[in-house]
This record gives structure tokens, sequence and C-alpha cells, in this order.
């Protein structure tokens, strides 16, 4: 069957529910002299661009020490590109990561000649197409043949606010998914919802897996079902060998057990002052987090309040504390 043609620009199309979403952009630097050598990584064409520039003998300045930026400082890295990353904040990683976990992946990217400069601020940028220059606050200057500008994202609200809805750190939604107009939903990067396991706790998440779950919520509900979103969050980063794996929201535990698994792999268990487990935080190479991330995952969904002696213990099965 052949697929019908798209409606005319300028034409209107009746809906009875409607499902907004429209993402979210880079964050831009609000800076003069950003040029062609000044680029964000998005899209697919982003990355092509950006990856033409990553062989042995290129500079790399990467503005932000995000995951972004982490990770395509490590791309860079294994194709012979020399990096630098300039990050404001007194760390890399300082939005929902431990400060230990953070300290590994430091260390792993210096190991492997990343050279990372924390609490530094930007002075000016000057991009003259042959190479930028990117004079610090502190006043010294760093000069790269690109230059990647990742500080994060901002929501596509733009239709939402010419359509009346509110708008609180992305387009606000109910624990289905609904926007203030009832008929009209919102999933993934552009929308803002309550997390039922933190009090209600308006969050918006920039994670594929919350993009895909949030979508069939979005589905169904427009369809009727009435599902609350019930998902805990769920992070995931791949860097030189070493996986990061962040189950719920780790700035809502008060103390932190840490469990050691061997060969430098560990797990941070977050514990609210009622004793639940509110998130899990691990590192180590290749999988070896990544089964006792997912057994928390369900504990943070029970609401479990596991002994943190239990917690911390190698011999004690994170299994059993989920079938207790």
């Amino acid at each position: 069957m052949a697929r019908p043609p798209p409606p005319p620009p300028g034409s209107a199309l009746a809906y009875d529910k409607l499902l907004l979403a429209t993402g979210s952009v880079p964050r831009k630097l609000p800076m003069p002299g950003l040029g062609g050598r000044c680029v964000y990584l998005r899209t697919f064409n982003d990355a092509l661009a950006i990856r033409a520039h990553l062989s042995a003998g290129n500079r790399i300045a990467i503005v932000g020490g995000g995951f972004i930026g982490l990770e395509l400082a490590a791309a860079a890295r294994r194709l012979g590109a020399a990096v630098t990353i300039i990050e404001a904040q007194p760390r890399i990683l300082m939005r929902g990561v431990p400060a230990e976990i953070a300290e590994v992946i430091h260390q792993a990217h210096e190991a492997e000649g990343v050279k990372i400069l924390c609490g530094e601020g930007i002075a000016a940028i000057a991009d003259d197409g042959a190479e930028v220059r990117i004079a610090l606050a502190g006043g010294h200057d760093i000069v790269a043949d690109l230059a990647v500008i990742g500080i994060g994202a901002v929501p596509v609200t733009g239709l939402a606010a010419e359509a009346g809805l509110t708008v609180d750190n992305g387009v606000a939604v109910d624990a289905e998914l609904r926007t203030s107009d009832p008929d009209i939903f919102a999933a993934g990067d552009c929308c803002s919802f309550p997390l039922a396991l933190y009090g209600g706790r308006r969050v918006r998440l920039e994670a594929w897996r919350n993009a895909q779950e949030q979508g069939a919520l979005a589905a169904r509900n427009m369809l009727g079902a009435g599902e609350a979103h019930a998902a805990v969050p769920w992070f995931w980063s791949d860097q030189y060998g070493l996986t990061l794996q962040i189950a719920g929201l780790s700035d809502e535990g008060r103390s932190i057990v840490r469990r050691d698994l061997g060969d430098g792999a560990f797990i941070l268990f977050h514990l609210a002052e009622d004793g639940r487990l509110v998130a899990a935080s691990g590192i180590g190479a290749g999988n070896a987090v990544a089964r006792d991330i997912r057994l928390a995952e369900m504990l943070i969904a029970k609401q479990a309040r596991p002994a943190p002696e239990a917690l911390g213990s190698q011999t004690i099965k994170l299994k059993s504390l989920l079938a207790a």
C-alpha cells in the first residue's frame, strides 16, 4: 500500500489525542567567536563531522565534563587524537554521579592521556577557521583543531508554550504523561514528570531508556490504559572498557554503603533516612556490575529497606535480599 502524501504546509490536522515527543537540543555556549570549528554533538551528521577530526595529530578541545564530553574523549583517544577537557565545575560528572565513581572515570581518562581541567571558566573563544583558541579565565590558552561543546541539553518546548501548556523544566506532565491539556501527552527528553518513588519529585531525564519507556507508556495511556509511570531511572556509559551504571537518583541518598566486587569493581548503595534503597551506582570492567545493578533496580522499585551490612557484604547475594 502506498504511503499517503504529507499534508501541505499550513494545513490543519484534527486529533483526538496528541503526543509531543520533541526531544531536546544542545545547550549553546553563550559566547561570541564560535565559528565552524566549534561544534555540538546531537545528530548523526554531527557525529560524522566530528569523526573526520578524530585522528592522530589532531587536537580536540571538549567543553564540558559530562557524559557527552567524556564518551567523546574516550573515542577520540582510541583514534589517536590529543584531547583536553575543560570543565567549569570542581569535578567531572557533577550531576547525578557520586564523587567516588567520578574519580575512577577521571583517573581512567588521565591514564589514557586526556588532559582534564576542572574549575576552569572560559574567558573568550577565537575561531579563525584554521584552529580554535580558547582563553581560560585562569590565564592560559588551549589551542585546538576542533572544539566540541557539551554543556547539557535544553528541552524543546516552543510548540507546547504556543499551545498554552504548562512548562516546568520541560513540558509538564502528570504520572500518566498527560499535559495540562487532557488530550495532549508528552514523552522523552522534552517533558518533566513526577516520580512516585521519590515523593512525586519532578524530574526530566535525558536517557534513551527513559524515552523508550515513556513513548510506550504514553501510547498505552492515549488508548485509555490509565497507567502511572513507575520505572526506576537508569543510566549507563562505557568508557575505555569501564562500564558505569546507575539505577535510581543518587542525590536522594543520605548515606552510602559500598560493596566491593573484586578487580576494582564496586557498587555504592544510596539509602534514604528511612532506610529505603533509593539508588545504586556501580563501576567496573565489562559487565562486572550489571547483574547487581539490575537487582538493585528491582529493590528500589519495591521500596525495600535492606540492612546496610547485607548490602555491603560480598557473601550475601542481592537476589536473596530481593526475595526477603
